[in-house]
């Protein structure tokens, strides 16, 4: 017998806080490591990870989390990409717990990151991703960030092998 599906009026995306900040970072090292992304190169080793809701609080960057009923279900943020110019930001850190997935919870997530990219003034969003990580690349296809051949910028992530651009 299945569950019933959650209701998605119980999900909510809000600007992240510092109360999310243990249980975002909890997500993290819980999720990149069943893709394969817990070793050098790889964001779940960005000093970041542990005070997202500082990283995130600087010019033209924002971090957004999922919450149903108070519990922090996953998120996603954007900011400068480093090493890049000034019209382009990066998607980074979208994560979800498996029961988050497949609710919808992932496209919502992306439109409101680049709502607010565009809010920024950005003209153009990069994002980086591991080979494996299929659902999350039908995501941005779907979204439409196109695959570019190589890396942009210098975000640090040399472990990642799947590179996209999109136009805002």
């Amino acid at each position: 017998m299945s569950s019933p599906m959650p209701e998605p009026e119980r999900l909510q995306i809000e600007p992240i806080t510092q109360a999310d900040d243990a249980q975002i970072a909890a997500i993290i090292r819980k999720v990149m490591p069943e893709f394969g992304a817990s070793g050098c190169g790889f964001a779940i080793n960005d000093p970041e990870v542990d005070w997202m809701s500082r990283a995130y609080a600087g010019p033209r960057s924002a971090y957004f989390v999922l919450r149903r009923d108070g519990r922090v279900l996953g998120g996603g943020g954007v900011a400068p990409l480093e090493g890049g110019g000034a019209d382009t930001c990066e998607l980074r850190k979208m994560y979800f717990l498996p029961e988050a997935r497949g609710l919808g919870a992932g496209a919502a997530m992306m439109e409101r990151c680049l709502e607010a990219a565009r809010a920024f003034g950005f003209r153009r969003c990069y994002l980086e991703t591991l080979t494996g990580m299929d659902a999350a690349m039908r995501l941005y296809e779907r979204s439409g960030f196109r695959r570019i051949d190589g890396p942009m910028g210098a975000t640090g992530h040399g472990g990642c092998n799947t590179f996209y651009l999109r136009d805002l």
